[in-house]
């Protein structure tokens, strides 16, 4: 039986489409290994977002070969898409294919030896129609990532993505997806995370009413075996007053959002190339707590982006400490080539970088303490999803709070009711009632 190692970087639409590839590597006999083991194949899915990622795959790619000198090394994925031609004069690569196309990947990798070398990359930005790649398998998860959309059209200023991904917005068909949960689900998933380049653009390209984020939704909502709904990162404008009005009548959907905020700067939004306000987004987070009883709101902010001065920042943090949300994700700003911000004046200094993440990181630590704390004494359900140690186990409320119990069997999998004792560094203590 021959071998395939895969490994993957950036984001959740990478790790499933990992895991896609993977299934269609199994159905042709392969038995996946772990990434620093012999194979016969290597397949790299890698990330663009810093030149920083670029490295690593460069690093990974070189690795691998030395572990076996005959193996076919594929490169998928959005440093791809970006550089093929960086890519194929890697002496070690065989196989470099982008964003689109992967379900022909192991087709394409019988074609070679490891003395051949290909690329399939083609012009995503006139991709129109969404890639159906899926998974079905369980694998011992818990949580299912699915991805129902792809491409982006809001091109930020600092974001190579839409050039990896495409600058339309292609949407999976309603049908393709509830196919997709239905699998899942009987494979023992529990949890499906709704993910995407741009999950909040979800139908924008089909001239279909029913075709929205909301009506995926709750569709899912209807099939029996899941129990719960989550969306991976949005932007602030999907939550209208509908849109909360409805997922607040539907139990199954987790009652927590990751708004994309970046910034708490009117100033340096605008030059991000951000499509609100400070005000719309207080106004949505306002409006998701009246409407959603204990809804965890959690954030992405970057640190020194070009012109942040000392009065940006502060209003960015003075911002963020007012609205107290419940955990946030600090990025240092990293220029990354073929984006209009890295070549714009005024660039930060690394220190004054490391400076200010530090201080949005202990605000982090702060907000995730005090929404945490509210919970002490109350029973919460938690899916567990894996052991961390000895007969230690963790998993997740609904509203994104990591619990750690103690227990003598095996409840990977379970959704049990935990009473929460005590909060920790970005987690909490409880014990099975």
């Amino acid at each position: 039986m021959k071998k395939v190692a895969f490994y993957t970087l950036g984001c959740k639409v990478n790790q499933y489409e990992t895991e896609a590839m993977l299934e269609m590597f199994e159905k042709e006999g392969y038995s996946q290994v772990d990434s620093e083991e012999f194979a016969d194949v290597y397949v790299i899915n890698t990330c663009t977002v810093t030149h920083m990622s670029d490295r690593k795959s460069r690093q990974y790619i070189r690795r691998m070969k030395k572990k076996n000198p005959d193996a076919i090394i594929a490169v998928v994925g959005c440093y791809s898409q970006v550089s093929p031609e960086e890519i194929l004069d890697i002496e070690e690569v065989n196989l470099v294919m982008g964003t689109n196309e992967r379900r022909t990947i192991v087709e394409e990798i019988k074609k070679l030896d490891a003395s051949k070398k290909v690329s399939t990359v083609d012009d995503i930005m006139k991709v129109r129609a969404f890639e159906e790649i899926e998974i079905s398998q369980s694998n011992g998860k818990t949580r299912a990532f699915m991805k129902i959309q792809d491409g982006c059209d809001r091109f930020c200023s600092y974001c190579i993505i839409p050039y990896a991904r495409g600058g339309k917005v292609r949407s999976r068909s309603m049908e393709s997806i509830i196919e997709e949960v239905k699998k899942l689900a009987s494979n023992g998933y529990k949890e499906i995370v709704l993910t995407g380049i741009h999950v909040a653009s979800y139908g924008k390209d089909i001239k279909d009413d029913q075709m929205t984020l909301l009506n995926v939704i709750k569709e899912i909502n209807k099939v029996e075996e899941i129990q719960r709904i989550r969306l991976s990162s949005v932007e602030p404008v999907l939550f209208t007053d509908e849109f909360v009005s409805e997922v607040s009548k539907m139990k199954k959907v987790c009652p927590h959002y990751h708004l994309s905020l970046q910034s708490g700067c009117d100033e340096t939004l605008k030059r991000m190339n951000r499509r609100y306000t400070i005000e719309e987004y207080k106004t949505i987070v306002d409006r998701l707590r009246e409407n959603i009883p204990n809804v965890a709101i959690t954030t992405d902010v970057i640190v020194g982006f070009p012109g942040e001065t000392n009065e940006e920042f502060n209003k960015t943090y003075e911002f963020l400490r007012d609205i107290e949300l419940s955990q946030m994700h600090i990025f240092k700003y990293s220029p990354r080539k073929g984006t209009p911000a890295a070549t714009m004046e005024n660039q930060i200094d690394p220190q004054m970088k490391q400076f200010r993440s530090e201080k949005l990181l202990n605000l982090s630590k702060e907000n995730f303490n005090k929404f945490a704390s509210k919970f002490i004494g109350e029973e919460l359900e938690v899916l567990f999803e894996q052991n961390i140690v000895d007969n230690k186990y963790e998993g997740l409320t609904p509203n994104y709070i990591r619990v750690v119990v103690d227990s003598n069997e095996d409840i990977r999998g379970q959704i049990l009711k935990v009473k929460i004792r005590d909060v920790k560094n970005e987690y909490v203590e409880g014990i099975l009632v």
